[in-house]
């Protein structure tokens, strides 16, 4: 049984080890908010500045690309239209920002709970033998107690940094998320301009 906890422990930290690299590579600010883009919708004034922003949203594909090219697309509908079209379309790029998050929050829920498995299944092989044996080699059982409590270490070690990364990419998924935000209500105010 212990066994099997461990492996389970130390696919549990493969499986955090691959997310964060993978989450921090997706998150990067540059491959979100590309600065070719953000420069050219700071010069982008009129509609026919929004054909040239097309161009730039598909040499540089990103999620706020996206965003304003679908925004730039529909400038011929009405403003509340083009903006409901364009904060549903702003939820599903959030989705796609947040995807593995959640793998991450559920190591930072499993980790210890494996952990305090593999400390209570230690106790019972120790304190069986004991039970058989007696309490005849204090150190045997000393021994014994160390190796029960890895089990706990290792899943804190696990859930731990889960925790950090899981925060961490939480609040820049927040932040990039206001930052596309701002840049696409500017886009659109100078746009439908009166």
């Amino acid at each position: 049984m212990e066994n099997a906890v461990y492996l389970l422990l130390a696919l549990t930290s493969v499986v955090c080890v691959g997310v964060i690299f993978w989450r921090g590579w997706m998150l990067r600010w540059n491959s979100v908010v590309p600065p070719q883009l953000v420069e050219a919708l700071a010069e982008c004034r009129s509609r026919e500045d929004a054909n040239a922003i097309r161009t730039v949203c598909a040499n540089h594909p990103s999620p706020l690309g996206r965003l304003i090219q679908l925004a730039a697309s529909r400038l011929d509908w009405a403003k509340d239209d083009n903006l409901d079209s364009l904060e549903t379309a702003a939820r599903h790029e959030v989705v796609h920002l947040e995807r593995g998050l959640v793998v991450l929050e559920v190591i930072v829920g499993i980790a210890p709970l494996l952990g305090l498995v593999g400390t209570i299944a230690g106790m019972m092989t120790v304190f069986g033998d004991l039970g058989q044996t007696g309490l005849n080699d204090a150190a045997k059982l000393a021994q014994g107690i160390a190796l029960i409590l890895r089990a706990t270490l290792a899943g804190l070690l696990i859930a731990i940094p889960s925790l950090i990364f899981w925060s961490y990419f939480t609040k820049k998924v927040e932040v990039l998320s206001v930052e596309m935000e701002t840049l696409c209500d500017e886009f659109l105010r100078r746009q439908y301009r009166k």
